[in-house]
Order: C-alpha cells, then structure tokens, then sequence
C-alpha cells in the first residue's frame, strides 16, 4: 500500500505527517468516482460576523455510532458508513492503528470551493485529537499558520490519494485552510477521519 517514505512536516508545537501516494492512482481513480456519486452531499448555511452564507463546499457525515457533530454552529446527524468508505477507514485505521468513529467528508466543486481558516477542535474531538485526511481528485494547497507566532507557515499540495495525519498538539497551535484559487480546478473530495467518542 505504502511505498514512499512519509513526509515530516516537523513544524513547531505540532505532530503532522504527509504521505503523499497512500492511495495508487487507480485505487483513488475508482473511490473519487464512487464517493462522488454514491455520496448524499449537502450545501448548508453558515454564518459568520452575523450574515448567514451558504458554506463554499458540499459537506456530508458519516459514523459507526449515532454521535452528532456540531462546528461553527451547524450540527451533522451522522451517516452510516458506505461499503466504499469502510474501505478507506479500514486501511486509514491500519496504517495508524487507531480506530476511528467518524467522518466528515467534504466536496469542493470548483476553485471557488474553499474552507477558511479554522481548528479541529471542537471539544468532543479530546484535547489532542488526531485526524486523518484523505484527497481525491483535484490537487488542493492546503496551508498552515501557527495561532500566536505569525511568522511560522506553511503549505502543502495535497495530491490525488494522499493522506495527511495531524495529531498531538497541533489544533492547539495550528490553524489550517483550504483557500479559493483562480485557477480551473476540477472536484476534489475530502474525507477527515475523526473520533467522536
């Protein structure tokens, strides 16, 4: 499954660690293309500064148990797990040996599709939680900056079929986003494992 070796971030405050081809191309080929069309997305609203917009990407909420998740005051009753995703949770958990509860699964359509600058670190989440992202489709620059040493940044391209692992204390110290481009992108679907104990 793994042949490269992973990438260490070894930024400041944080435990972050790139593996850029987790998935073949073929493997990722057939998920996005299943995941894009077997996945009930939804577009729900937000508001932020008091003026309500609708989010800038198609989200939808998948876990093995019946545990809401609640961020920027919108809650997601959770979606049984597809046969597709139990896959990728299966070999995501064995590569980590960490059995996670759920899933937030994100769809950005085009280049105007984004997720601004935020935490994962909503209290159900424990005090150091790991999360485990997975991309298909369109490559996406995914940046960092730390909270209280603004010097301290950094980005990543996150290929077709890459996984990114943030663990420790990095959504202590690290705020993260997926910004807009100008560029013509195509979709690119992403799936944040997370336990919700």
């Amino acid at each position: 499954m793994l042949f490269e070796t992973p990438i260490n971030l070894n930024l400041k405050d944080s435990d972050i660690v790139y593996h850029p081809n987790f998935f073949n191309k073929k493997q990722a080929d057939i998920y996005f293309d299943q995941l894009d069309k077997k996945i009930d997305w939804q577009q729900d609203t937000i508001t932020v500064f008091g003026k309500t917009h609708l989010q800038p990407r198609l989200t939808a909420f998948f876990a093995d148990n019946n545990k809401s998740y609640k961020y920027s005051n919108i809650i997601m009753k959770p979606n049984s797990f597809n046969k597709e995703l139990l896959g990728i949770k299966r070999m995501v958990e064995s590569q980590l040996n960490t059995r996670f509860t759920s899933c937030l699964a994100n769809l950005y359509r085009h280049g105007q599709d984004s997720n601004g600058w935020h935490a994962d670190n909503e209290k159900e989440l424990g005090d150091q939680p790991i999360i485990a992202s997975v991309s298909f489709g369109a490559e996406r620059i995914f940046q960092l900056k730390h909270r209280y040493q603004k010097a301290l940044k950094a980005k990543i391209n996150l290929l077709h079929g890459s996984l990114l692992i943030m663990k420790g204390e990095t959504q202590k110290f690290w705020l993260h986003q997926i910004p807009k481009t100008s560029k013509h992108v195509g979709k690119r679907i992403n799936l944040t494992f997370r336990i919700i104990a």
